[in-house]
């Protein structure tokens, strides 16, 4: 019997310690292709003269649509915030998602909004709009409010594409903070290519304790809460050093909910938002992306590395942990509508590469983690842990993972610095030591909750409510 735990024991281990090897390998590969790609992106910007874009009134036409539901506190500044990006052709379409506190009467007061007889081709089928309203004031005649029973974001989103005059749309929360060039900069790529351009995304930035003033970032701080300063390190990670790689080889298939632009017409041709998954912005750029190939028509998908656009992070671990519970299940959600791509050679990159990527090291990751834990707990009850391979092990891997996040920090500063200061960076580091020990496991735990939640047909959204900017600065 100890001979047979011992040969599991020692299969295992081996496979833990490959599986390993193949995540840093992974990481490192893709941080050398997001570098390089920053670096020409970064040369080839310094030429750009976005101000032929804001000046011209042929520039494209774009609709942001951003959908609200309950957020009395904050509407009337993210409102105007939204309004104050520079741009010449666009429209502001905010969707009142059936809220059941003051939202709406907020917005018809500060805005004088009246009901208008607005003419739109119900071309997705959504929850039914009540109304349409828009302002009396001349300075807002871009806002359009649209009021809707209640469907969740999608069906939001949907109802504003509905509506949505312009040739691009662009999705974003509504209680985030676009940078004034953020339209331009994401436009840019529709203009600049032979291939159709069917999305863009931009970098998230994490806005918790920075200085807002009249609905703009005045000063960037790192957040007094740890667990928001951890996500500032993971956010880099994530946005810098992959998806910009990813971009690169034509596999990106995750546009962030919080700010992306979209070909309307692919869009509707598509079927829009799915309301039947809680993953919704990801399941859209992969049915787009699905919809191109099998109609055998060019197209790209871009990614645009300046920090664009700043949210606000969970800083109560309830509430994270529900955020990444619910990542869990809209990525698990994704994979299997889409399981035609694994490995399949049509889809090229995206089938021989992202899909296995994804489902290798973004879903089962954490399930390994966790069953490897439970792995450990049960050798050292039988007492034949190799103490000596599992320190290895750990230090191996801790130490990758902080010079893998401390690479992060140094790619923020050589390119954006938004960080500006020592101590900030101080701060930062100190969170990308100890994000392995405090951060990790939240998302290990959460990622595992997030499978049973699904096993067990759990589609709810979870409370999600947020801390809100300091009005002192607003």
């Amino acid at each position: 019997m100890n001979h047979f735990i011992e040969l599991i024991d020692g299969f295992l281990s081996l496979f833990i310690l490959i599986y390993a090897l193949a995540v840093m390998f992974s990481y490192t590969l893709l941080a050398s292709i997001s570098y390089d790609t920053l670096k020409k992106y970064l040369k080839n910007n310094r030429k750009v003269n976005y101000n032929k874009v804001l000046d011209s009134n042929l520039s494209p036409t774009i609709s942001i649509i951003a959908p609200a539901y309950n957020e009395e506190n904050t509407i009337i500044d993210n409102i105007k915030s939204i309004l104050s990006v520079h741009y010449q052709n666009f429209e502001v379409i905010i969707v009142n998602d059936g809220s059941k506190d003051g939202t709406l009467s907020k917005i018809i007061k500060e805005f004088q909004l009246v009901p208008y007889n607005y003419a739109y081709r119900t071309e997705i089928k959504t929850q039914i709009i009540r109304k349409i309203y828009r302002s009396n004031l001349p300075e807002f005649d871009k806002l359009i409010v649209v009021d809707k029973e209640n469907g969740g974001k999608a069906d939001a989103l949907n109802a504003g594409i509905n509506v949505a005059s312009s040739k691009y749309i662009t999705s974003i929360d509504v209680d985030c903070i676009l940078e004034e060039d953020a339209l331009i900069k994401m436009i840019k790529p529709f203009l600049q290519t032979n291939k159709k351009v069917i999305a863009t995304g931009g970098v998230i930035r994490i806005a918790n304790s920075c200085e807002v003033t009249n609905g703009k970032i005045t000063k960037v701080n790192v957040p007094k809460s740890l667990l928001a300063r951890v996500q500032v390190v993971e956010y880099l990670r994530a946005f810098l050093l992959g998806r910009m790689a990813w971009s690169r080889m034509d596999g990106l298939l995750l546009i962030s909910g919080a700010f992306g632009m979209f070909d309307r017409e692919i869009v509707i041709k598509c079927g829009a938002y799915s309301t039947k998954t809680v993953g919704e912005d990801m399941e859209l750029l992969v049915r787009m992306r699905r919809y191109m190939v099998d109609n055998d028509l060019e197209y790209e998908v871009q990614f645009i590395p300046d920090p664009l656009c700043w949210t606000e992070v969970p800083e109560d671990l309830n509430i994270l942990t529900r955020q990444r519970n619910r990542w869990t299940r809209g990525t698990i959600e994704t994979l299997l509508m889409h399981k035609k791509m694994f490995l399949n050679p049509k889809y090229k990159t995206l089938g021989m590469l992202s899909y296995p990527y994804w489902f290798t090291f973004e879903f089962l990751a954490p399930l390994i983690e966790f069953f490897g834990f439970i792995f450990l707990v049960l050798m050292t009850i039988f007492g034949i842990v190799d103490w000596q391979f599992f320190v290895v092990l750990f230090l191996m891997i801790y130490s990758f993972a902080f010079m893998f996040n401390m690479f992060s920090l140094y790619i923020e500063e050589k390119t954006f610095a938004q960080y500006k200061k020592f101590h900030q960076l101080y701060k930062l580091a100190l969170a990308a030591l100890l994000e392995p020990f405090l951060f990790h496991p939240i998302v290990v735990y959460s990622a595992v909750k997030g499978n049973l939640n699904y096993l067990s047909g759990n589609k709810s959204w979870g409370e999600m409510s947020r801390k809100g900017f300091d009005r002192s600065n607003l």
